[in-house]
């Protein structure tokens, strides 16, 4: 049993969705703070063919917070206006748009549930039966910070393989894991995985996987998602 746990993100790069494919069980660690300014609201996409971000608004947001506690305040319109502005040349924005306005349109804003049915409605697009978990709704020892609580909820859900991203290779202990009977795993996008964007620019890694999925099929997307190192 393969596991991951990752705090909520909107609209992350390909890295947060190659873990989640790889994975038999995904969780989505909503019962813990916010982040401030990291990238829970906002990721990079083109405009004008450039690296730029776009940053979603939220009420209530505050590191004192927990994911649970906070509300989407976006009406997304001006998102999708972006998107229509500089994405419509693009060989999958038809399908990609379909998708996005399916999710902007979900009625539940609570900042955790909102970006969980984005993750369902793209695995579903994706074709990618990965069951997706809020660690609120595990019964386990929440008195227990970092390792310890990941460790905790890797038991409860019978893990022997956990996956984790790469950036988080200086916070988890491969023996302490191993001395509990779970493989640790660090997962690493390959630096050369790429795609033809705009046909005049340079490629731009690690936007969001909107610009993924405006710019490959189904099938093409989920070859890329296995493109990635274990170390």
């Amino acid at each position: 049993m393969k596991v991951g746990i990752m705090q909520p993100y909107f609209m992350p790069y390909i890295g947060y969705f190659q873990l989640m494919k790889a994975v038999d069980k995904y969780v989505i660690y909503n019962d813990v703070n916010y982040i401030n300014r990291g990238w829970v609201a906002r990721n990079n996409i083109l405009i004008n063919e450039r690296k730029q971000l776009f940053t979603i608004k939220l009420q209530g947001a505050s590191q004192n917070k927990h994911f649970t506690e906070i509300q989407i305040l976006d009406d997304f319109k001006k998102l999708t206006k972006t998107l229509e502005i500089n994405y419509s040349k693009a060989p999958f924005f038809q399908p990609t748009i379909e998708l996005m306005n399916k999710i902007f349109s979900f009625p539940e804003k609570r900042l955790d549930l909102f970006i969980k049915n984005s993750f369902e409605q793209i695995l579903a697009y994706l074709k990618i039966n990965t069951e997706l978990i809020l660690s609120s709704d595990i019964k386990k020892d929440n008195s227990l910070k970092g390792q310890d609580k990941i460790l905790d909820i890797c038991k409860i859900l019978q893990a022997d393989t956990y996956y984790n991203a790469i950036g988080g290779k200086e916070l988890y202990d491969k023996k302490e894991f191993a001395d509990n009977g779970i493989s640790l795993c660090f997962l690493k996008t390959n630096e050369s995985l790429q795609y033809k964007q705009f046909s005049k620019m340079d490629f731009i890694p690690n936007l969001s996987i909107i610009d993924v999925l405006m710019f490959n099929s189904v099938e093409e997307v989920n070859g890329m998602l296995d493109d990635y190192i274990l170390e």
